[in-house]
């Protein structure tokens, strides 16, 4: 790819955001599949569709809508991506983690990455929230392949501690949310994983499965930025239990869990910022 247009890209679309807020967000909060609901919980929103932002792809997913709202959360200026995009759908990796780097651009030092994830681990049902402490990007294509960006962050950046997970679990205990610190594995999608790859994850130590988060956490971690990632499991992953799996399942567990992820995103907030 033209990486020189590509950072023109970033630039541009940074400017863009800047010239429609009003208060610079202290956070940047990806909301994933079902999730969406969220952003009814901000006041004083003012919203940029992708399409109006240079450089972004459009989104394709049921679930995603394609907007960039800037609002307040607890009177604390914050960004929302509604809708992100997904390797599966055919985007480079480069345009996949596009919207983390033009955060990065604004100084955002700040992200919150949810998603709907499949639960591995037995512990977990649907509907609960999964803190994440680490990723298994085994299958992920690295988006820092290339030219580094060094304005950003070092061609070798450490993964020891990509998340910040021990302040978001103790806000969730306190809100009485039944979840757990686990490890989230990343499979490229579309197909939902079989029995089989289930079993592999489980002997490497993941608690639950998805298409997301691993690229924009690693591209948020290179650059610095402070990282807290939520999963809602939506369903137990393949193998699990006797049934098969559906994206609409998805979406109706993602939108019963949301009260929750509203009350844990807005109280990770306000504790931590």
């Amino acid at each position: 790819m033209d990486m020189n247009g590509y950072k023109e890209n970033i630039k541009l679309a940074a400017s863009k955001i800047r010239s429609t807020w009003i208060n610079p967000p202290k956070v940047c909060i990806v909301l994933g599949s079902g999730l969406s609901s969220l952003s009814d919980s901000l006041t004083d929103i003012i919203e940029l569709p992708y399409a109006m932002i240079p450089g972004f792809p459009q989104v394709t997913v049921i679930g995603h809508e394609g907007t960039l709202i800037l609002g307040k959360l607890q009177n604390i200026p914050v960004l929302l991506l509604k809708g992100r995009f997904h390797y599966y759908e055919g985007h480079s990796i480069e345009n996949v983690v596009f919207p983390i780097r033009v955060m990065l651009e604004l100084g955002i030092k700040s992200l919150i990455l949810t998603n709907a994830a499949g639960g591995i681990n037995k512990c977990m049902n649907p509907g609960d929230l999964m803190i994440l402490k680490d990723h298994i990007g085994l299958f992920c294509e690295s988006p820092l392949r290339g030219e580094n960006f060094d304005e950003f962050g070092p061609r070798f950046p450490d993964q020891s501690s990509v998340y910040d997970w021990e302040k978001p679990l103790e806000c969730a205990k306190a809100l009485n949310i039944p979840s757990i610190a686990g490890v989230y594995a990343f499979a490229k999608g579309p197909m939902y994983e079989t029995p089989a790859e289930i079993r592999l994850f489980s002997h490497l130590g993941a608690d639950a499965v998805g298409m997301s988060t691993v690229p924009e956490a690693i591209v948020a971690s290179h650059g610095g930025m402070k990282v807290c990632g939520i999963s809602c499991i939506t369903n137990f992953a393949a193998g699990i239990l006797d049934q098969p799996l559906s994206h609409k399942e998805v979406l109706e567990v993602g939108k019963q869990a949301a009260s929750n992820m509203k009350d844990l995103i807005a109280s990770i907030i306000t504790s931590s910022l």
